[in-house]
């Protein structure tokens, strides 16, 4: 065992290592290619950056490429994203035309690789027609949908389906999510790496800097939420809601921490919405941080009382993942993937409204001995759920049952 995976065994257990050895053998030295739009900035990214190396690990020779575009693509794909989760978005036929022809030049520059490749997953919208100009692709491609694509907005829905029917499999977050389609659709769920700087352990001098650097009273309690600065994040509402409850909690601070992808052009004019919102308040801190801001954020996650992800629409939620993990009680939208993780009164609370948030920041912070069951039951419920290996593990036995023609049974040799 490599020394990489005997630090994921210290975390996830040897047993679970072993499984994905025995998984990997009648793949190794075949060829994974993940392909998505941006390396920084969002969940997407930050699996990929630890599950390609892990996988090589195993045995496989895996790659990850990026997709590049303009700011009409991006554009397009945006709207492409928001039309899945359901908003009623009419995207002009010049965008969509341009979708189609940064595709093509995309697929001109990796069809080497692409259609070589054993196993190629291909992640949201942006990249999906890929597949349509790689005529002799010799693998098998699978469309991975990161998206709350339960009730999407049927016209853009159907021009990204036309692209997709093509594929030997679909991946979705949760069975809600799943569009029907000519091919088999597996569930699933995404996962944090504990090994990661947003996830590992911190020392006690590095979270008082922290709290030093950006003003944080250690003395006062703080809500904090990470996510990128989207409408579907809900900014604005948290902040409704840290009003509300800091009428009774004079003391409140709250952080919304949040940085922006390449592949998201709305991001700046949401940051501006947020922070008309906050006004002048003090104990509001809007911090827009870099990619790399890794271990900045573990920190402002392990300094918090709460942490908050209001989201109104959410493929999975991965910084609820990351908060669970440090032991934290998380106050998220009914909606998605954190109806996955959150667990009313057991991981903490869902949430319609800033006002069912205001009413569950103030139960909590007069109940400490609840916030701390919380932490204790969320991050078993993490180790047990929602880790990279897991991801890994499901991934492979994919690739397996789409290498067997997906039999009914496979025989898996130990």
């Amino acid at each position: 065992m490599t020394s990489m995976l005997e630090s994921y065994a210290a975390v996830a257990g040897e047993d679970v290592i072993r499984h994905l050895q025995q998984l990997t053998r009648p793949l190794r030295g075949k060829t994974m290619v993940h392909v998505n739009s941006t390396r920084v900035g969002g969940g997407v990214a930050e699996i990929l950056e630890k599950m390609v190396p892990l996988a090589r690990e195993l045995g496989i020779d895996a790659r990850w490429e990026v997709i590049t575009g303009d700011s009409e693509f991006y554009q397009c794909t945006k709207s492409l994203h928001n039309a899945i989760q359901g908003n009623q978005i009419g995207i002009p036929e010049t965008q969509l035309n341009h979708f189609r022809e940064v595709n093509e030049q995309n697929a001109n520059q990796l069809r080497p690789i692409l259609e070589e490749a054993d196993f190629v997953f291909i992640h949201d919208p942006q990249p999906a027609a890929l597949l349509q100009y790689c005529k002799e692709r010799k693998g098998k491609w699978i469309w991975r949908c990161h998206i709350d694509a339960s009730h999407p907005y049927r016209r853009p829905w159907r021009f990204v389906e036309q692209f997709v029917r093509g594929y030997d499999a679909s991946i979705f977050s949760l069975p809600q999510f799943v569009q029907p389609m000519p091919h088999p659709s597996y569930i699933i769920s995404p996962s944090i790496d504990p090994l990661s700087d947003k996830n590992i352990d911190l020392p006690q001098e590095e979270l008082d800097s922290v709290r030093g650097h950006f003003g944080i009273d250690p003395d006062a309690p703080m809500i904090v939420q990470v996510s990128r600065f989207d409408r579907f994040k809900d900014p604005v509402g948290v902040i409704e809601a840290y009003k509300m409850a800091k009428c009774y909690i004079p003391n409140l601070q709250m952080v919304l921490a949040g940085g922006s992808a390449t592949d998201d052009p709305e991001g700046e004019a949401v940051l501006n919405e947020v922070r008309f919102a906050a006004g002048d308040d003090p104990d509001i801190k809007i911090l827009l941080l870099p990619p790399d801001a890794h271990r900045t954020i573990n920190a402002l996650q392990r300094l918090a009382d709460i942490v908050l992800q209001k989201s109104t629409k959410e493929g999975f939620g991965l910084t609820v993942t990351e908060a669970l993990w440090k032991g934290k009680p998380v106050i998220g939208g009914d909606t998605g993937g954190i109806r996955l993780q959150v667990i009313n009164f057991h991981t903490g609370f869902l949430v319609n409204t800033p006002e069912g948030a205001s009413l569950r920041i103030r139960y909590l912070l007069n109940q400490r001995q609840k916030m701390e069951e919380m932490g204790i039951k969320g991050k078993a419920f993490v180790r047990e759920n929602f880790l990279l290996t897991r991801q890994l593990r499901e991934h492979l036995t994919l690739m397996v049952a789409l290498q067997h023609h997906a039999n009914d049974r496979i025989e898996v040799s130990g």
